[in-house]
Parts: structure tokens; C-alpha cells; sequence
């Protein structure tokens, strides 16, 4: 996996902060403002300002404490409130209604990670109210004269500030809303593989299972005269290594034997049909090639025992293999006929390849 690079990095620090954030930047602006009032001379929103860093710091408390909710509430009220009491000192020339905006993007990404489902509409009923507090201050202040009459330097570098939230808000958080989203989508789609590889494959040799490998036999019959060979393996004695070392050693034992078919054998698909059973489909293999490849596979488990907790457990496997006919039509028959040559290697000393019917294998 790639190491995530800086802005990657700095995107899931913020998505994760949010809150502490969002609270940090407030206070920022607001301790800003404080500034500017200062210099205007305007003492009523200095002490307002002062009370909005101070509710705040507060804020940063809630937040390492993980209240969310009085925290979105406090930047709802403040901001209303600061831009209502603004309007009026300073009027509406001097832009600070933009911070009505500017928080349109929090009400919105806040607010669905505390409102959920049926309870959405409080969203909208919290856009509607910013609107509508909006549109009361611009018809109410539009024309009346503030109560303190600021410079023309001061009332455009609170336009610019305030304009410049506004838009900084906006792309903070559609930036952070986009990023999650996108996790969001790639977790997911991870999710639905791993769900898809658990329902085809076996959970604890990877190997594919039944449903993962009948696909693949019925694909290959499907495209006609095709060329492969099946080979059905059975784990020799596999109770008696269950009873005698217990179910963890067996479990070991058919991974440690399931990586060494998978070493031999590359190239091939390969199945837990069940238990101690595992098919491999061989494909473009004739018989002899694939009988030839079974013995060595056969001989290479025979003397490579699994070692577990300091015991060298011994395994051999008997072999079933079959090449496919047109006769056969369906992956089950070609599977089956293995499957009875396997069943006849075991009934005849194990350890066994057969790939031929013998005996009362003509019978069946």
C-alpha cells in the first residue's frame, strides 16, 4: 500500500478535526474583529467580540469532551447574533451579513452527522431562518444610518474579511465534504471485495470454494472441446490428525498442504470443496501431463510433513483425476468422476494417484 501523501494527510486530519476546527477558525475570526473594532473604536462589538472568543475557548472544551451538538448550536447563535448586532453599530455597507453565509456550509455538514433521517428537516428549517435573518436585516438596514459611521479603509477591509470567510468557508467545506465522500466510496468499494472474495472464497486456506470454482469448470465447458483436466485430492487419515493433535494442528496441516499445492501448482484454480477435500482444475493439461504433475504434487506433501509447536506431522493425499469429455456437460460430472476415482484410491491404500477406472470403478 502507498503511503499517503501531504495534502492526503492534512484532508483526513481535518475530516477528523472538524470540529475542533471549525471552533479554532471562529475564534481566529472573531479575535480579528476584535482588532479592527478596536481600531475603529467601535467598544460594543469589542466586548461582543471578546465574549464570542471567550464562548469559543469554551467551544474547544466541548469538543475534546465530544459534545457536538451544544457546539454547533453556539456557532449558530453567535454568528446570528454577532451579524445582527454588527448590522446595527456599523450597518449593512460594512459586509458582515456575509457571515450568514459563511455558515450555510456548517449548518449543512454538521448538521447531517447529527441529524439523521426523518430529523433532515431541521437542516432545512435552520437554512430557512439564516435566509429569512438576512432578509429582515437588508430590509431593515439597507437605508438606515449605524450608529458609528466607520472610515472607508476600515468598512472595506471588513468587506474583504468578510467576503473572504465567506468563501474560505464555502470551499473548506465542500473540499472536506468531497474528500470523506470519496473515502467514504473507496472503503466501501473495498468492503463490497472482501464481501465478494468471502463468497467465493475459503476463509481459512483463501483457496476459492464451491461457489467460487464451479463458475470457472462451467465457463470452460461452455466454450466447447475445452482442454482440462480435474483432479480431486483428499487429505489421507485427516480425523486421525484432528484426534490425535486436535482441530488447531489440523487446521495447520491443511494450510501448510494448501501451500504447497499452491507452489506447485501456478497457474491452476484451486478449491476447498469441503473438509479436508481440494479440487484443482488444470487447464490445457492432458492426462498424462496432469498425472505426471499429481505424482509430484503427491510425493512432494508425502515428504514435507507440517510442523507445528515443534511436531513434525506427517500427511499424505490421494489422488482422483479425471479429464474432461464432450460427454460430460455439466461441471459436476466431470468433478464426480474424480471424485470416484479418489474414493477408490483410498479403498485401495491411499497415498494414491488414480487416473483410470480400475476394479468396480467399471461398475459404477
Amino acid at each position: 500500500m502507498k503511503e499517503k501523501g501531504v495534502l492526503d494527510k492534512t484532508l483526513h486530519f481535518l475530516v477528523h478535526n472538524s470540529n475542533m476546527v471549525t471552533v479554532a477558525v471562529m475564534g481566529f475570526v472573531h479575535a480579528t474583529l476584535l482588532l479592527i473594532m478596536l481600531l475603529a473604536g467601535v467598544m460594543p462589538l469589542v466586548q461582543f467580540n471578546i465574549l464570542s472568543v471567550v464562548v469559543y475557548l469554551f467551544c474547544v472544551v466541548l469538543c475534546k469532551a465530544g459534545y457536538v451538538m451544544p457546539v454547533y448550536i453556539s456557532i449558530l447563535i453567535e454568528v446570528t447574533a454577532y451579524v445582527i448586532i454588527s448590522t446595527y453599530f456599523i450597518g449593512l455597507r460594512c459586509g458582515t451579513y456575509c457571515f450568514l453565509f459563511a455558515i450555510v456550509p456548517i449548518i449543512i455538514y454538521f448538521g447531517c452527522f447529527i441529524f439523521k433521517g426523518s430529523k433532515r428537516w431541521i437542516i432545512v428549517l435552520l437554512l430557512l431562518l439564516n435566509f429569512l435573518t438576512f432578509s429582515i436585516l437588508y430590509v431593515r438596514f439597507s437605508e438606515a444610518r449605524p450608529v458609528y459611521d466607520l472610515p472607508s479603509s476600515l468598512r472595506l477591509i471588513l468587506i474583504l474579511f468578510s467576503s473572504f470567510s465567506m468563501i474560505f468557508a464555502t470551499i473548506f467545506y465542500n473540499t472536506i465534504h468531497i474528500y470523506s465522500s470519496e473515502v467514504e466510496m473507496t472503503s466501501l468499494e473495498q468492503k463490497n471485495k472482501q464481501l465478494s472474495a468471502d463468497a467465493s472464497e475459503d476463509a481459512l486456506t483463501s483457496l476459492l470454494n464451491r461457489r467460487g470454482f464451479l463458475p470457472l469448470v462451467e465457463t470452460l465447458m461452455e466454450k466447447g472441446n475445452a482442454h482440462f483436466c480435474v483432479s480431486f485430492c483428499d487429505i489421507d487419515n485427516f480425523k486421525r490428525i484432528n484426534d490425535s493433535f486436535g482441530h488447531d494442528a489440523g487446521d495447520e496441516v491443511l494450510r501448510h498442504i494448501t501451500a504447497i499445492i499452491k507452489r506447485d501448482m501456478q497457474g491452476c484454480d484451486i478449491c476447498r470443496w469441503g473438509g479436508e477435500e481440494i479440487i484443482i482444475l488444470m487447464k490445457d493439461y492432458d492426462m498424462t501431463v496432469a498425472k505426471e504433475k499429481m505424482e509430484y504434487l503427491r510425493r512432494d506433501i508425502e515428504t514435507n510433513p507440517t510442523v507445528f509447536f515443534n511436531k513434525r506431522i506427517a500427511a499424505t493425499v490421494t489422488i482422483g483425476l479425471e479429464e474432461n469429455k464432450d460427454s460430460y456437460h455439466e461441471p459436476e460430472e466431470v468433478i464426480k468422476k474424480a471424485d470416484g476415482r479418489m474414493y477408490y484410491g483410498k479403498q485401495h491404500g491411499k497415498n494414491i494417484v488414480i487416473a483410470e477406472d480400475e476394479g468396480f470403478m467399471d461398475e459404477q
